[in-house]
């Protein structure tokens, strides 16, 4: 937790350097050179307002130390007293080449100077500055406004703290719970409620927990009914071995009923290795999906199953036009388990359809308990009349890997089952 805390903290704190540092650049330092023309304006403006008022005795009315004068006539040059230490300058003659246009700014000695100029009947009128005009003028925008941008970022970075701190408490929150999920005993409750991501997923977390908790409990109630469903007939298997040892059941009796628990069990150890193998195909996607002779393998299974029970009428209603994809194999072995179910439950008629690309298979037995319909393709859970077994679960996941849905809806007398594809083939 630690961990989390100080590796979000130094997230935070680089992410909030970096945006000072922006901030710093882009106000410090562009900002002031961007402005640094709407200073310049307002200098020359500065600089000719005196000119309009000059006359020759410069010395008498403009004393300025921040500002030097030209008043030119003809060839007189008078200049006020701080143009000599102003521009550093022995002879101001040797400067008169840089007023080159009415106002502008010039390097000399490595210094800028700016100047605006004036002409009035023959009367050359010049004001001149350095630049510290320019400087002030930059140093005041920067300390009117990094007081301001930094304590508006001190006020962001603070409400980043508090909301980076609340958000970290949370992390934790739900980094214990991950740590106890499977801890009935710790207080899974969050503590808190909103309606962003964190809590979604604290949400979700809860809904895995809860998940984990249901497949526990189900793998529990799987392992007590596969025991219940092999050790049947295993005891079945044991009892009559031990009464032919004591001579209380003929060996042919028994031999024949061994023999019949024998294949049961086969048939379960089958199944159920068969529903593995399904998982691992369903995993890999190695099986081929192509089209197949439905009508052929339905008219084969109904060959095989109705001399099962004689007083079963099989009804067959063929659409020519119907096509349907997987394997013959997984195709025999989804009719297999759907009759062999419809074999237990049907009072007189199963009936076998194929239209429009769908496969309903009709019997005419029970209705099935709508609380059982929900679980009804899950491996061992109890199903109709208390039975265990693997057959309809066989029958979804099978479909499931060649791209068709199953659906069982229980009709006015009976139940179908409809099969339909899941995705639209041409």
């Amino acid at each position: 937790m630690k961990y989390i805390k100080s590796k979000l903290s130094r997230q935070l704190l680089a992410i909030v350097a970096v945006i000072f540092a922006i901030v710093f650049i882009c106000f410090g330092i562009i900002l002031p050179q961007m402005l640094i023309p709407v200073a310049e304006n307002n200098l020359f403006t500065h600089l000719r307002e005196p000119l309009k008022y000059m006359e020759s005795d410069i010395n008498n009315k403009f004393a300025d130390t921040q500002i030097a004068y030209l008043y030119i006539v003809n060839d007189t040059v008078i200049a006020s007293n701080n143009i000599y230490e102003l521009l550093n300058v022995d002879d101001v003659r040797d400067i008169l080449d840089k007023f080159d246009s009415p106002y502008g700014k010039f390097t000399f000695r490595n210094q800028t100077f700016y100047y605006n100029s004036m002409l009035n009947e023959g009367i050359t009128k010049i004001a001149i500055a350095n630049d510290s005009y320019i400087q002030s003028k930059r140093a005041e925008i920067l300390w009117a406004i990094l007081p301001i941008v930094f304590g508006t970022f001190l006020l962001i970075g603070l409400i980043l703290v508090i909301w980076s701190s609340v958000n970290v408490r949370k992390i934790e929150k739900l980094k214990q719970k991950i740590d106890n999920i499977d801890n009935n005993d710790y207080n899974h409750n969050i503590g808190f409620t909103g309606d962003d991501e964190i809590y979604s997923l604290a949400l979700a977390i809860e809904d895995m927990r809860i998940s984990l908790i249901n497949q526990e409990e189900y793998r529990k109630q799987m392992y007590q009914n596969i025991s219940h469903d092999f050790k049947t007939p295993l005891t079945v298997i044991k009892s009559y071995i031990e009464a032919v040892e004591d001579q209380v059941e003929e060996s042919d009796t028994a031999m024949k009923i061994i023999n019949e628990q024998t294949n049961t069990l086969e048939q379960k150890v089958h199944s159920l290795l068969y529903l593995n193998k399904l998982d691992y195909l369903k995993d890999s996607k190695e099986i081929e999906i192509k089209p197949i002779d439905m009508h052929t393998i339905l008219e084969r299974e109904v060959k095989k199953f109705k001399f099962h029970r004689k007083d079963i009428n099989f009804v067959t209603d063929f659409d020519i036009k119907s096509v349907f994809y997987g394997s013959e194999e997984h195709w025999e072995t989804i009719i297999d388990n759907l009759l062999g179910n419809f074999m237990r439950y049907a009072s007189t008629t199963i009936k076998i359809t194929t239209k429009q690309n769908r496969l309903i298979l009709y019997n005419d037995g029970d209705q099935i308990d709508e609380g059982l319909l929900e679980g009804i393709f899950t491996p061992f859970r109890k199903g109709i009349k208390g039975e265990f077994g693997l057959g309809l679960s066989i029958v979804k996941k099978t479909l499931d890997i060649m791209n068709y849905d199953i659906v069982i809806k229980n009709e006015k007398k009976g139940v179908s089952f409809i099969i339909t594809s899941k995705v639209t083939r041409k």
